[in-house]
């Protein structure tokens, strides 16, 4: 008879509060800000700002004529797989992994949402000092970015079992 580990697929709980929370902030934003009309929050440095891009992070290929919206649908449908199957081989109480894994898929499926349902990504976060503005950015954008920072530094400085 064999047992069957329990592996870090429940973190995908935290994959799903992630699309949650980024919907219903960019449905909030949706509904009270007007496009590219800043709000202060911290003056100096955040602004809330509804914006919108069709390209991928950066506004990386915003300019094209619409066939980037299918390859960055295809390509969050294909990482979120991956890393769904990743999780699956890990072991449930391995935060490490799981952790980072989660958040970058929920950022991903929060963002493929928007590309689907609006043919882009509704983006409000807008950070910046004097008058350097870093890219507008959400909540989704945000778990992937945490995500794949926290990836990194616990491969790099994990401690090693010998």
């Amino acid at each position: 008879m064999t047992t069957v580990k329990p592996n870090a697929l429940s973190w995908l709980g935290l994959s799903l509060a992630v699309i949650v929370l980024d919907q219903i902030a960019k449905a909030v934003v949706l509904a009270t800000l007007q496009p590219y009309q800043p709000h202060a929050v911290i003056p100096g440095l955040l602004n809330w700002t509804l914006a919108f891009n069709t390209g991928a992070a950066f506004s990386f290929l915003h300019d094209e004529s619409g066939w980037q919206r299918w390859l960055f649908s295809l390509l969050a449908i294909v990482v979120s797989g991956v890393l769904v199957r990743w999780l699956a081989t890990i072991p449930r109480g391995d935060w490490r992994n799981a952790l980072p894994l989660s958040l970058v898929i929920g950022g991903a499926l929060g963002n493929l949402i928007d590309r689907l349902r609006f043919g882009q990504v509704t983006d409000f976060i807008d950070a910046y000092w004097g008058d350097a503005h870093f890219p507008a950015f959400n909540v989704a954008d945000s778990a992937i970015t945490i995500g794949a920072v926290l990836l990194i530094w616990f491969g790099i400085f994990a401690s090693k079992k010998p």
